[in-house]
């Protein structure tokens, strides 16, 4: 009877743990799951807050001459324009983060950025022109003021390259990437961007130009 006891108890006991093996185990799963679908969504939703438009803008102030010569009878006689043309522009460089591409490996806990939008540059020139001199033979005309135009933009352009305003501007950008490098460190996960690993803010700035 005390070995019959003894086998009852003993398959109970192997029943019981067997029970709660499963029943740790399920809850281990779940809860394991349930975490790389917090974290996921953590990212995600950090991934949605740097999706817009940075915008850095500046402004230039130039003075330019502008000067044109007709000339006739052999270049005998020679009919004279000029004007002072002030210009006052705006600039700005922008990064569309709307565009950014990305993919999220949730099984290997890795967020790989696939594409990062290129800087648009746009400027916004207003000029003015003073002390304007011409005459009937030599007039101002519309071709005039496209080489005005052309040559305004010409000059605006190089000025901004010359600037901070694009290193400003990228700068921004990198700041906001960083804060996609901040969560997925803080949880344990990998920043990947070109084949490879971010691991600090300097990595991402290696990345460029983008």
């Amino acid at each position: 009877m005390k070995k019959v006891f003894r086998i009852v108890l003993a398959l109970f006991v192997m029943v019981f743990f067997m029970a709660a093996g499963g029943f740790l185990y399920r809850n281990f799963t779940e809860n394991s799951s349930s975490k790389i679908d917090y974290n996921s969504n953590l990212i995600q939703e950090q991934l949605k807050n740097v999706s817009k438009l940075i915008v850095t803008e500046a402004n230039f102030t130039q003075v330019m001459t502008y000067q044109d010569q007709q000339k006739y009878l052999m270049n005998f006689l020679s009919f004279d324009k000029k004007a002072v043309v002030i210009v006052n522009a705006k600039a700005t460089v922008e990064y569309d983060l709307s565009q950014l591409k990305y993919q999220i490996d949730e099984k290997n806990k890795i967020v790989q950025i696939l594409y990062i939008p290129e800087a648009d540059i746009h400027i916004y020139p207003d000029y003015k022109m003073y002390d304007v001199e011409s005459s009937k033979f030599n007039p101002f005309t519309g071709e005039d003021y496209n080489k005005i135009n052309e040559k305004v933009r010409k000059d605006l352009e190089q000025k901004v390259e010359k600037s901070s305003l694009r290193t400003n501007a990228e700068n921004r950008l990198i700041s906001e990437l960083s804060k996609i490098l901040i969560v997925t460190n803080t949880l344990g996960w990998k920043l990947e961007y070109r084949g490879n690993v971010i691991n600090k803010e300097s990595d991402i700035i290696a990345t460029f130009p983008l």
